[in-house]
């Protein structure tokens, strides 16, 4: 049945698989898509010029005002809003080559923001929020605009906001949606201004080379690097992926999206999704945690969406409300056309489940996809355009693309070529001759292998970031990316998430975070469902790198403010390890009752 998906319905909906392959001396090769990338915009503003145009009264941005209803704004009321906003940055004569900054979460006006900043040649950056709204010490957010610069910063509420930015004391004009501290400014009027031809004037002067972004990687130790997003990136990655999913010009995409505009899965990915091809995006204020996951689905029956794009942690929180209610389930599935996963590996088991929920509900399949790449490759690299069996691949390369195969401590390191791979990081020449070999590829960190070692176009499988492998005292490497999906699957519906120990031992052990609902079960009741995963495992005697042999469930949760959980909702493995070292310690000690053993 996956062979034959057809998105929207139609065929020629998704391109054929295409791929070349070149063999490399010393066992590496070199994936690439055979056709040409095709032309694209211009810069980002180009594609809002365009749908003010043609498609003026079509939804573009939505989200809940106080009153819970929705708040929508069409692609010419868009288009009116962004022309004002541009109009008071150029008044406000702030420094060149200094980004506009926004603080807090997705919203309406920090959308209008950054459009406005593009729209005039200025980078737009948005930081992530758990900076200021997740800490008391605001340290690290005062770095990051140190080494920002920024020319204004905007939040939404000077209330949640305010202390950190008074905390840094930076001389960057304040703006804010509600609420003051001295010398802010309202973000309402930035409204005010008509708009005068010295807008387009600015806009006629961009070129695809400027910088149009600045986002920031995860930063687990120490701050985090700024990387550039050029439009050129950003226009030439949508045309790529527009190429393979043919379905993007003749549909536009009605999405439900919560992922951050702080990270590039939420900001490039979906958001330029939208934009490129005239869509609707409805804010989604919830969040995959208790007491927020309610939100996003209560947004994702209103709505009914026709894609549905997250990260394996935001299936799972809400698969048990879509299990346990068909008419949930109805809704949600109702428009659906595509889920796609990405920001981390989906286990096979919440693939399973979220099949059999679509299937009690609707006729015709959905379609299961997802990508592969990075900040520094706007995001996507590869994409699936086909349908699949199950989890695991994350596709072929995008036309455009060069994919090298590095052999590397008995893996296969990805690096990436092409017209969506940053120019380097910002202000930092020495981190970005780092970030590349001596072929202009990037160093993405990832190891990866074909699904098919004879036939290429069966499309690459992720196969664990190199830098988190480990080997035991046996010498025997520990693919931390793969056993972690392995781990999750064995003990589902239980575990939320694992972390993998071992780092010079003897042996594999788990952290196991467990989902809430696991959680009301009896301890007892808990620590057997582990202890059968762990036999499980055993039982297919795969040797010591792939066989946990002890496990400790976590009483507290992964802590965003300790940088364990991103605000994507993945798992820093690095960052849990440092924290909960005493964990690590009593895991392989064999003396603490907390351990369970097969």
């Amino acid at each position: 049945m996956s062979h034959n998906i057809l998105p929207f319905g139609e065929p020629g909906a998704l391109a054929p698989r295409e791929v070349l392959r070149e063999d490399l001396p010393g066992g590496g090769f070199v994936l690439r898509h055979p056709r040409p990338l095709q032309p694209h915009a211009r810069c980002i503003g180009d594609w809002l010029e365009h749908w003010a145009r043609t498609t003026p009264d079509a939804v573009f941005l939505a989200e809940r005002d106080a009153a819970g209803a929705w708040r929508k704004l069409t692609y010419r009321q868009t288009r009116d809003a962004v022309g004002r906003i541009a109009q008071s940055l150029l008044d406000l004569q702030l420094p060149a080559a200094q980004p506009v900054v926004t603080l807090s979460d997705n919203s309406v006006d920090s959308a209008l923001l950054g459009l406005a900043a593009m729209h005039v040649g200025r980078a737009s950056c948005t930081v992530s929020s758990a900076y200021c709204r997740l800490t008391k010490d605001y340290t690290k957010i005062k770095g990051i605009l140190d080494a920002l610069g920024p020319a204004l910063v905007y939040a939404s509420d000077a209330a949640v906001y305010g202390p950190a930015v008074q905390a840094w004391n930076g001389k960057a004009p304040v703006v804010f949606g509600s609420g003051s501290t001295a010398g802010s400014h309202a973000f309402s009027l930035l409204l005010e201004p008509a708009e005068t031809p010295a807008v387009a004037q600015a806009f006629s002067r961009i070129t695809p080379d400027d910088h149009a972004k600045y986002l920031l990687t995860s930063g687990s130790t120490g701050l985090p690097k700024v990387v550039i997003n050029t439009h050129r990136m950003l226009t030439a990655n949508q045309q790529q992926v527009a190429q393979v999913w043919p379905f993007l010009t003749r549909h536009p995409l009605t999405l439900v999206d919560w992922l951050p505009w702080s990270h590039t899965f939420g900001a490039n990915h979906n958001f330029n999704m939208v934009l490129a091809h005239g869509g609707s995006l409805y804010v989604d204020e919830g969040r995959p945690a208790p007491g927020l996951v309610e939100k996003t689905l209560r947004n994702l029956r209103d709505v009914q969406p026709t894609f549905w794009f997250n990260v394996p942690r935001g299936f799972d929180m809400l698969l048990p409300f879509l299990e346990a209610d068909e008419a949930a389930a109805r809704d949600v599935f109702a428009r659906l056309e595509g889920v796609f996963y990405a920001g981390a590996a989906l286990p096979q088991s919440l693939w399973q489940r979220l099949d059999a929920v679509a299937a009690k509900v609707r006729e015709r399949p959905v379609w299961f996809t997802s990508a592969w790449g990075s900040t520094e490759t706007s995001p996507a690299a590869t994409e699936v355009h086909w349908g699949l069996e199950r989890a695991g691949c994350i596709g072929l390369p995008l036309p455009g693309v060069h994919l090298k195969f590095v052999p590397n401590a008995g893996k296969l390191e990805m690096r990436v070529r092409g017209p969506n791979v940053f120019p380097g990081y910002r202000n930092a020449p020495e981190l970005t001759a780092k970030a590349f070999d001596e072929d202009g590829y990037y160093l993405i960190g990832d190891a990866g292998k074909l699904v098919d070692a004879a036939d290429p176009s069966q499309g690459v499988a992720f196969d664990g970031r190199v830098a988190e492998d480990f080997k035991l005292m046996s010498g025997t490497w520990v693919s931390v990316g793969t056993l972690r999906i392995k781990v999750v699957t064995a003990l589902a519906p239980h575990a939320a998430d694992v972390v993998i120990t071992g780092h010079d031992r003897e042996e594999v052990g788990l952290l196991v975070f467990p989902t809430p609902q696991a959680k009301a079960l009896p301890a007892d009741e808990l620590r057997a469902h582990i202890r059968g995963g762990l036999q499980k495992l055993a039982a297919e005697g795969l040797g010591s790198s792939q066989t946990p042999a002890c496990a400790i469930v976590q009483d507290e949760p992964p802590s965003a403010d300790a940088g364990e959980i991103t605000d994507k909702g993945y798992i820093n493995q690095r960052a849990v390890l440092v924290r909960r070292s005493a964990d690590v310690e009593a895991l392989h000690s064999r003396g603490d009752a907390r351990v369970i053993r097969a």
